[in-house]
């Protein structure tokens, strides 16, 4: 239980700690009333003894009240702090995951830190607070009457083996409940992001079926784990029971031998009922806790990835980008995407990347924006690796449209803003500034609030030419010294190609670096420089009108790709 005494858990662990040491001091005066009630009032039949008891009890009861109250707002607060803590860190974690080309969005880490913070505030973790306190309670057993002591101290040591079996017995059916929990969470995340397909070509009943397979296996290995869990948890029960029981009989039998009286009967009992609860209750928790250990092995294995590093904040880039011999495949089981590719573009340039379907422009873009590290090779934004940046500071400086549109959840100008507060001095004149050079603005005025309109969920309320026009707009917003645009023209019409054709060459004369995968004639005629790619391979280098028209010379029957690269004229 080392990870409750990090720095950032470590005060309001102490402050519990405490309370739980003044909170079971107090616990004792119960016993200790009924001993002195049995003892001392039924011999003397003095009420006025019985009254001054009686409120000093009660007094205690309140105080204990508070310390109880005191120990779980300190343990909830410890939730919260360790939330606050890692949550961002982990859902940042998810992002870069997720960006780095990963079949899908990594969340166990939340998983495990939702799991840190159900421990911290379950009974589990009060039975933590309160079982090193068992030997206090069998010291004062033992005071009472040796016999009582002797009989207390065998029942919890026998209940404390009863915790250890119990965590050794529950282990495997554990995790193995918690592996196919989690492949079943994964195969359900898998159908929704392909729930159009799924229900247009009517595999719904399939899927089901299939995810239905896994549901069984989950639900099997949770019962399983339950049953065994749930009975031993009954049997600790059970046990405490027939321990307080024996220690009442014990107790009887030296009443009648007159070696004790009956208030130290009915303590002892009462106190062992006490002592013996933070075991029981140890024992129906430790499975939590022994989870919510595994979770904090595990965050720490996610620890401080090479880019989380302190770095050195470099200038704004100019835009100029060297690719230098870059080669990258997502595993080595995998096909190489990109293979030994290098060009160079100056400040202010335009490219156009073409190519057939799978011929790796956008593995391309993500490599020039540093979202994937290429494995051999290196990309630099004004002599600087990408993939060093911090992301954050390099995002300010780069406009990037997906293939995939994907807008959040929120009102258009949000969207455009990149999240960012639009309270902030002059967020609203690079908002509008971005929408007029992305030729969104006067569209965006028509809708029903304007740049107030919330879009719905991933913009479910716009049609996908205005999701794609706003996601040029949020793009631009900032006015990027590189924007990179990954067929920003696939759900436009004629009018939003046209004007998107506008703003392509309001960036080339502004001086912005742009790189634009597109399959379009009129677009690549208004480009700086042609890039072609096969398989990965660089085909063609150089000059627009040069690439296009060693294109036109191809014979109708091959294909662009067909021409291989010649160093002398496509590298010039």
């Amino acid at each position: 239980m080392n990870w409750l005494f990090v720095k950032r858990l470590r005060s309001f662990v102490m402050l519990a700690g405490v309370a739980s040491f003044i909170l079971n001091i107090v616990l004792l005066v119960p016993a200790l009333y009924t001993m002195q009630v049995f003892d001392r009032v039924f011999m003397s039949g003095s009420t006025e003894t019985l009254a001054m008891l009686s409120v000093l009890t009660l007094l205690f009861l309140a105080l204990s009240y508070c310390l109880d109250t005191v120990r779980a707002r300190a343990l909830a607060s410890a939730g919260r702090s360790l939330d606050r803590t890692l949550a961002p860190l982990a859902a940042r974690a998810v992002l870069e995951h997720a960006a780095s080309g990963a079949a899908r969005a990594d969340t166990d880490g939340m998983r495990d830190i939702g799991q840190l913070r159900s421990a911290l505030c379950g009974p589990g973790m009060l039975a933590v607070f309160d079982a090193p306190w068992l030997p206090v309670y069998l010291v004062v057993i033992a005071l009472m009457h040796p016999w009582l002591g002797a009989a207390a101290t065998l029942g919890a040591l026998l209940l404390a083996g009863l915790g250890v079996s119990t965590d050794l017995l529950t282990r495997a059916p554990a995790d193995a409940a918690l592996r196919r929990s989690r492949a079943a969470s994964r195969f359900m995340e898998t159908l929704a992001r392909n729930a159009e397909a799924i229900v247009g070509m009517g595999m719904t009943r399939a899927a089901v079926a299939r995810w239905q397979l896994r549901q069984d296996e989950l639900l099997a290995a949770q019962q399983q784990h339950s049953a065994l869990a749930t009975g031993l948890s009954a049997l600790a029960r059970m046990f405490r029971q027939v321990l307080q029981i024996a220690l009442l009989a014990i107790g009887a039998w030296l009443v009648i031998e007159k070696q004790a009286s009956a208030g130290v009967m009915i303590a002892a009992t009462i106190l062992i009922g006490r002592a013996l609860q933070p075991v029981e209750y140890l024992i129906g928790g430790w499975r939590m806790l022994v989870d919510a250990r595994g979770a904090w092995q595990r965050l720490n294995e996610r620890r401080a990835p090479e880019n989380a590093a302190a770095r050195v904040e470099l200038e704004a880039p100019a835009g100029r980008i060297e690719v230098d011999r870059i080669s990258f495949t997502l595993s080595a089981s995998r096909p190489v995407l990109i293979r030994n590719v290098s060009f160079a573009l100056e400040a202010g340039t335009s490219l156009g990347i073409i190519g057939p379907s799978a011929a790796g422009k956008t593995t391309l873009l993500r490599l020039l924006l540093g979202l994937w590290k290429p494995q051999a090779g290196v990309v630099r934004l004004d002599g600087a690796d990408v993939t060093r940046w911090d992301r954050d500071a390099l995002g300010a400086h780069v406009g990037y449209l997906p293939q995939d549109v994907a807008l959040i959840a929120g009102t258009v100008g949000e969207n455009i803003a990149r999240l960012a507060s639009l309270t902030a001095a002059g967020a609203s004149e690079k908002i509008i500034r971005a929408a007029q050079l992305a030729r969104a603005h006067e569209m965006i005025l028509q809708l029903p609030d304007g740049y107030d309109t919330q879009i719905g969920e991933a913009g479910a309320a716009l049609s996908g030419g205005q999701r794609q026009r706003i996601a040029l707009a949020r793009a631009l917003y900032g006015d990027p010294p590189l924007v990179v645009l990954d067929e920003p023209s696939a759900s436009l019409d004629s009018a939003g190609e046209a004007a998107l054709l506008v703003a392509l060459h309001d960036l080339k004369a502004r001086g912005t670096t742009v790189v634009f995968v597109t399959h379009s004639p009129s677009f690549m005629a208004a480009l700086d420089k042609l890039l072609v790619l096969k398989n990965g391979a660089l085909e063609m280098f150089g000059p627009s009108a040069a690439v296009l028209a060693r294109l036109r010379g191809t014979p109708a029957d091959n294909r662009i790709v067909s021409f291989p690269a010649r160093s002398a004229e496509t590298h010039a």
